[in-house]
């Protein structure tokens, strides 16, 4: 359980998480139908303890309000649960009818306000937690505007009645019950809470041992490469053990618990009966005084329904605080500026030269690490350089910060000789690709994967891109072809496989600028020939930047750019850089030599 549900709900925070009803607003009549239907069952159910009453009396040769035949109370009663079974099946319809689609609509809009967000937003959460707010929080979210408030509305519905009933069939026998019932059932929600809260406890520490099993799981070849089963093991079983104790300390708690509902519980509906039979003799004794034996009944089974609703509310309550904690979570996505609008742009064609100016930067989450003091470099369009240089030299945030992932703390990124602040971030990435190192694919079909290039490419758009990309030959041969399962993250498929896709991709949407993170570093020798002629291919009349992490595949490149601490220390040509004996590129290419 997430600590934001434990926090005491504030009238400012009550507020805030309550906008969230706003999404009920178009379905208004629809719920408040619903809600009308709920009030008048709840009522029609109020009637039923006083007809099992009016049984009683009738049996004994009184009358019920002038019935006095069995079987027209019988009728009655019929009559009574054809009607609560119509209210109920109503009520159910017409809040579906409202709930259901303003669930759909906040859905829709927690998800793509997701997806809207700077990439800065992902880091500075665990995507575990996001997807919880789209799952475990709607569901909270459902659960309350489907049943739990509509349970709450019902059982103050049965308190008012039922208090009001009680008080009009005897007010000195409801006074006594007001003294001994509430009381009991008080002590009951009180207990009750301690329970649930050593539940939770138990909870939380099973849910740390699932996590040390689904981490070892994950990690299960590190383990037995370390030979580490039996440290896993035991840090397992510690868990376990914790679990185990909390447990077994619970289950005294709610033995105890449930021995004292028996005792209380029946213990204050003896003492109710006990009085109320006195009342009864005293009826007998004279019509003026006490009650009859229905309306005892009656009294007892209406005593019990206010008994239910009290505890049933009091659940209700926390679920409904529950489900406020889930609502102030998902606003506060909801309410947040988005990176980008997700509706409809207007694409432009850029030509490709890039110009960085000036650029001072340090990632936003670790602010003090600079990555870039004053970094100078200019593209001409149409023209390939790679970036190379040690690791966390800064190769990797060129590419960052061209796509806008980041915002340069100071200076300027041209391109075409325009401010890309000046360009909105879809028609900037509109015109870029990427094919990164580890391709990881969606987990639907091959046809799916590559018209994430272009979403409105035609069938010859597609097989040409295949084609252009050396990746048709391997697809042709599937017996689905493009509607090919790639399973999850593209498992089905080979690394190679997987990296021809991506170009595929990156073909069909027709990049100006072509940014490629040394994407045959991984691969076989088979398929790197293919995969780099997949890359020419797609490298030709495009602005190309090039991660290089294996010199030897940027020969061809026509400017290498050295980068050593977030700043350009030499470039030049292949040629040019080997031939500098004390150059940090040279020292690079001597270094991989002696690896190889």
């Amino acid at each position: 359980m997430q600590k934001d549900e434990e926090k005491k709900i504030s009238k400012e925070r009550f507020f805030k998480a309550i906008k969230i009803f706003n999404y009920l607003k178009p379905y208004k009549w629809y719920f408040g139908l619903g809600l009308f239907a709920l009030v008048f069952s709840s009522s029609t159910v109020m009637i039923v303890p006083k007809l099992i009453g009016g049984l009683v009396d009738v049996s004994t040769g009184k009358s019920f309000y002038k019935i006095e035949n069995r079987n027209t109370l019988g009728l009655v009663f019929i009559a009574v649960f054809i009607l609560q079974g119509f209210l109920s099946f109503l009520r159910v319809y017409l809040f579906a009818r409202a709930n259901e689609p303003a669930l759909a609509n906040i859905r829709k809009d927690l998800y793509n306000k997701i997806i809207s967000m700077p990439i800065p937003f992902f880091e500075e959460r665990r995507i575990g937690d996001l997807t919880s707010r789209i799952t475990n929080d709607i569901v909270s979210l459902q659960d309350t505007l489907s049943l739990t408030l509509a349970e709450a509305f019902r059982q103050v519905s049965i308190l008012v009645i039922g208090t009001f009933m009680l008080f009009f069939t005897s007010v000195k026998l409801t006074l006594v019950m007001l003294v001994s019932v509430p009381i009991v059932t008080l002590l009951a929600v009180v207990f009750g809470k301690f329970i649930q809260k050593n539940s939770r406890l138990t909870q939380e520490s099973l849910a740390e041992a699932n996590i040390i099993a689904e981490e070892t799981m994950q990690n299960i070849n590190m383990v037995k490469a370390y030979t580490n089963e039996a440290y896993e093991s035991k840090r397992y079983y510690v868990k376990v053990y914790d679990t185990l104790q909390l447990a077994l300390k619970n289950s005294l708690y709610r033995g105890t618990f449930i021995s004292f509902i028996i005792v209380a519980t029946f213990g204050a509906l003896m003492f109710v009966l006990w009085y109320g039979s006195g009342m009864v003799q005293a009826y007998q004794l004279d019509k003026t005084q006490g009650i009859s034996e229905g309306d005892l009944v009656s009294f007892l089974i209406i005593t019990v329904f206010i008994g239910a609703a009290l505890g049933g509310l009091s659940d209700a309550f926390g679920r409904i605080l529950k489900a406020l904690g889930a609502s102030e979570r998902i606003l506060e996505i909801i309410d947040l500026n988005p990176e980008t609008d997700t509706k409809d742009y207007t694409p432009i064609k850029l030509n490709g030269s890039i110009h960085f100016q000036d650029i001072k930067f340090a990632y936003p989450s670790r602010k003090d690490i600079e990555i870039y003091k004053n970094l100078n470099f200019e593209v001409a369009q149409g023209k390939k350089i790679a970036l190379v240089g040690t690791s966390g030299a800064g190769k990797s945030t060129v590419f960052n910060l061209l796509l806008s992932y980041y915002k340069p703390d100071n200076g300027d990124i041209f391109i075409d000789n325009k401010n890309i602040n000046e360009i909105t971030v879809k028609q900037l990435r509109g015109n870029i690709a990427i094919v990164p190192q580890e391709v990881i694919l969606f987990g639907g079909t091959i046809r799916e994967n590559i018209l994430y290039g272009k979403l409105d490419a035609s069938e010859d758009e597609i097989i040409d891109a295949t084609k252009k990309a050396n990746a048709w030959q391997f697809i042709s041969q599937f017996p689905e072809g493009l509607d090919t399962k790639v399973g999850e993250r593209g498992i089905k498929l080979s690394g190679g496989q997987r990296q021809r896709i991506a170009i595929a991709r990156a073909i069909l949407k027709d990049p100006a600028i072509l940014l490629l993170d040394e994407a045959t570093s991984a691969l076989d020798a088979e398929s790197e020939v293919l995969v780099q002629e997949a890359l020419n291919n797609l490298m030709q009349n495009r602005t190309t930047l090039i991660i290089a992490h294996r010199l030897s595949t940027i020969r061809n490149v026509d400017t290498i750019f050295v980068l050593d601490r977030g700043a350009i220390v030499e470039q030049g040509n292949h040629n040019e850089l080997s031939l500098k004996s004390d150059g940090v590129y040279n020292n690079l290419l001597k270094l991989q030599y002696q690896i190889s």
